[in-house]
């Protein structure tokens, strides 16, 4: 024990201050998780009011931008490019903050995507298309010609699609519905339940058949007549019109006077006059003949084989997927309630039912169970290290206890900062834990010596002394690594969307970390070791005879040692790394084959590390070497040999042992995106450009059917052309099938 001591450290007098505090400390600390569990993406089960951080599965890297579509019946795309997208491109030029302009071409309509800069407001941005829209001259476009402004959503948000199928009490397919019968529930109905959904920026419909009147004008009388086309539309049009007039005064009561006009069937168009000949009215039944008939679609959806009804919901802009997916999977359990049912001819009763094909909800969850997943695993194997290098159950509860906190306080800036929960943030979180854990264990340690070696000393003082010692180490070490990340918040672009999240989330869980460490583990190892009760302990010690004093320490060993079972079978289920097959058995054997060899490993070299210190401080020559040596071949396999290489002349690169070297170290493939496993496939051929949508739709059909024939395969659901959409210009000749797979294993009731 310490007699002298000199006159305390900042560090030393700040720790002091925090340990007296400690109930204070405490307080904060539950205020914290309780506010990281109420923004935590995961549900907790504390049935607390719930206000999640937004989740996806990956970043958006798409560019601020904003689509004007714009529709013209029938026109080619050179008359679209002439008359529309050149003049509309032309009067969109000089909007603020715009980076370029784009646009897309097609037979009956046309995109004009708005670049603008990655700082420009989103919702600003589209004020400002919409004031120069207003504007615009009254000769800019062809007469009829109305542009539109597209959803305010960005092309990853599509978050969920379905079809509208005829299905059995039981949940079997059972038809009994036409396309255009489908198409109608989907247009009038579906689409308007789902769309006032909070969170939904669009309802697009694709597929079946959109019923209008059809008008076919026979040549030979409209000649005999005398009638045009132009006449026959005019007459079309203005006989589908009402009129107000004013009012009129009957017994002291004022009645509206107005003509019913609208079109209610065939018979008023047919009964429609054209034109007065010689006194004779002629009628559209005179020249043409009226019926119904399917619009031309711009697009088609199939499943298994079949034509299909289906729909496509995007989520706002800035919105939360997760949140907005389930609010649409409310709206739709209301509107599948009034959808219809009949009998079929058979007895069945078929019922029109909603049937999702795709629902990105899975690969969220998926997200998020991999961070969960992780940190448990982490959990598990600080707690087996700890135990086994320090032998110390309590140190290794306060390094585990880091961890949870440290990822709630990151939940609480992700929230208040804009960063949403995806692959990409969650993963810079993954990532910091071995930093925060490092953290723990430099803390925790120090704190653990300084208790050992004072044994007399007060428990304050010699906390305060351990954890003032490496305090300004910790920061230090915290501080270079973020440092380290500045380049990453310097990205811009795609780039800067897709790293900067995991740059943030990183920063923040070592930030919590710190303060973790600085301000929680010194009045936590107070409570867990510092706390001694000298009477009790004499008491204990009175009655206990000398063989089970001498045993105390062996069954503290033992006790520590059952832990560390336990543990390595928890995370042998958690884990499988053999996989679920080979049973949980050879997978707990496995795990504790690999862990025993890798910390017995690390416990000699422990053991062994003076004598290789001492070796390697005589010989520093021979030891460089081989750094050197692992620095060049990991460059090499990084870069390639001939990159690396490069500088030697030509001959030695032709060597038989240079061709295998080439061969061998090509350099590692680079990918921009992560490889993401959704359970499904995206297959997306082409066809020729001037296929047909009918022989395109039985082509689609027949893959359906092929790709189904695969038993992993579990549905496939292809789309050809395009939905009503302005996210989604894809013309007639491309295709888009979803082939959804079987899990590789079915769970149980258990999970």
């Amino acid at each position: 024990m310490r007699t002298e001591q000199g006159p305390q450290s900042l560090w030393e007098r700040f720790l002091g201050g925090m340990l007296q505090q400690k109930l204070v400390v405490f307080l904060v600390l539950v205020l914290l998780v309780v506010w990281g569990a109420v923004v935590s993406p995961f549900d907790l089960g504390l049935n607390l009011p719930r206000d999640p951080v937004p989740v996806d599965a990956i970043p958006d890297i798409g560019e601020n931008q904003q689509i004007v579509f714009v529709e013209w019946p029938g026109r080619s795309p050179q008359d679209m490019q002439d008359q529309v997208t050149y003049p509309l491109t032309v009067a969109l030029q000089g909007i603020p903050e715009v980076k370029t302009i784009r646009s897309f071409s097609m037979a009956g309509f046309t995109s004009i995507y708005i670049i603008f800069n990655e700082k420009a407001d989103f919702y600003w941005t589209r004020a400002r298309i919409v004031e120069r829209l207003a504007s615009l001259p009254s000769n800019t476009l062809p007469p009829g010609v109305s542009p539109q402004l597209g959803p305010d959503a960005t092309g990853l948000g599509q978050i969920y699609m379905y079809t509208l199928e005829g299905r059995d009490p039981e949940g079997n397919p059972a038809g009994g519905w036409d396309l255009h019968e489908l198409r109608t529930l989907q247009d009038f109905h579906v689409r308007f339940g789902l769309a006032s959904a909070e969170g939904v920026a669009e309802v697009a419909s694709i597929g079946g058949f959109v019923q209008e009147y059809q008008i076919d004008v026979d040549p030979a009388a409209m000649r005999s007549f005398g009638v045009t086309l132009e006449e026959i539309a005019a007459a079309i049009g203005e006989s589908n019109a009402e009129v107000g007039a004013q009012t009129t005064e009957i017994n002291g009561v004022d009645y509206m006077i107005r003509g019913i006009g609208f079109v209610r069937n065939e018979a008023d168009i047919a009964e429609s006059v054209v034109k007065v000949v010689d006194h004779v009215p002629v009628r559209i039944r005179d020249v043409a003949r009226v019926g119904m008939g399917p619009a031309t679609r711009p697009g088609a959806l199939t499943k298994g084989g079949v034509e299909a009804v289906g729909g496509v919901v995007t989520a706002r802009y800035g919105s939360n997927p997760r949140a907005v997916i389930d609010n649409v999977k409310e709206a739709l359990a209301e509107v599948q309630q009034s959808l219809p049912s009949r009998v079929l001819e058979d007895g069945t009763v078929s019922t029109v039912t909603i049937v999702p094909f795709y629902d990105r909800t899975e690969l969220i969850e998926r997200t998020l169970g991999t961070l969960s997943t992780a940190l448990y695993q982490q959990v598990m194997i600080t707690v087996l290290v700890v135990l086994v290098m320090m032998m110390h159950l309590r140190s290794s509860l306060m390094i585990t206890i880091m961890m949870p906190f440290a990822v709630l306080m990151a939940f609480i800036a992700m929230k208040y900062t804009g960063v949403d929960a995806n692959v990409v943030a969650l993963g810079g979180i993954v990532i910091a834990i071995g930093t925060v854990i490092d953290m723990g264990i430099v803390m925790t340690e120090n704190i653990v010596q300084h208790l050992e070696i004072d044994g007399k000393e007060r428990p304050l003082e010699a906390i305060r002394r351990g954890a003032a010692e490496v305090g300004p180490a910790v920061v230090t070490v915290i501080t270079t690594t973020i440092i380290s990340f500045l380049p990453v918040f310097m990205l811009s672009g795609q780039a800067g969307k897709m790293f900067k999240p995991l740059a943030f989330t990183k920063t923040y869980a070592l930030v919590a970390s710190l303060i973790i460490a600085i301000l929680a583990i010194p009045p936590l190892a107070y409570l867990l070791m510092g706390l001694r009760f000298p009477r009790l302990r004499a008491w204990v010690d009175a009655r206990m005879s000398t063989k089970m004093k001498q045993m105390r320490k062996p069954l503290s060993g033992v006790g520590n040692l059952v832990v560390v079972v336990v543990v390595g079978i928890l995370l042998a289920l958690s884990w499988m790394p053999l996989g679920a097959g080979k049973g949980e058995l050879v997978n707990i054997l496995f795990v504790g084959v690999l862990v025993g060899g890798l910390l017995g490993s690390f416990w000699l070299f422990r053991l062994a590390y003076v004598p290789i210190l001492r070796w390697v401080l005589a010989h520093k020559l021979a030891f460089l070497s081989v750094p050197l040596v692992i620095f060049t071949f990991g460059m090499s396999v990084w870069l390639g040999f001939g990159t690396m290489f490069g500088w030697l002349p030509a001959p030695v690169h032709k060597t038989a042992v240079g061709q295998w070297l080439h061969h061998q170290l090509p350099g590692l493939d680079r990918e921009f995106m992560p490889t993401l496993d959704e359970g499904m496939f995206l297959y997306m051929p082409s066809t020729m450009p001037h296929a047909s949508i009918g022989e395109t739709v039985d082509m689609v059909k027949q893959l359906d059917l092929l790709f189904e024939t695969v038993p992993e395969v579990e549905y496939a659901v292809g789309k050809v052309g395009r939905s009503e959409s302005p996210l989604d210009p894809a013309p007639i000749t491309m295709v888009e099938t979803i082939i959804s797979y079987k899990p590789e294993y079915k769970l149980n009731a258990a999970g």
